[in-house]
């Protein structure tokens, strides 16, 4: 349980801090295309996610990472709980 809740706080934080929003805002409409999430801010994202989660994300999973919730299920693919 902690090691989860060490993760998710870490996932959104670097949402947090990206895209300048509040935890609450961190839900299942907050997709590519909201402001500030544009093709710069996702490759961002990516990198940041990669370096604290000590990951590499396949091509695929790049192209398919386009919102917060399924971002969760993809990096669940690499072995990281949320």
């Amino acid at each position: 349980m902690g090691e989860y809740n060490m993760n998710i706080e870490k996932y959104n934080k670097i949402f947090m801090e990206l895209f300048e929003v509040e935890e609450a805002e961190l839900n299942a409409d907050f997709n590519f295309g909201v402001e500030k999430w544009d093709s710069l801010a996702h490759m961002e994202l990516i990198a940041q996610l990669e370096d604290e989660f000590e990951i590499m994300f396949e091509t695929d999973d790049i192209t398919h990472f386009g919102g917060y919730e399924n971002g969760k299920a993809i990096l669940a693919k690499y072995g990281v709980e949320l």
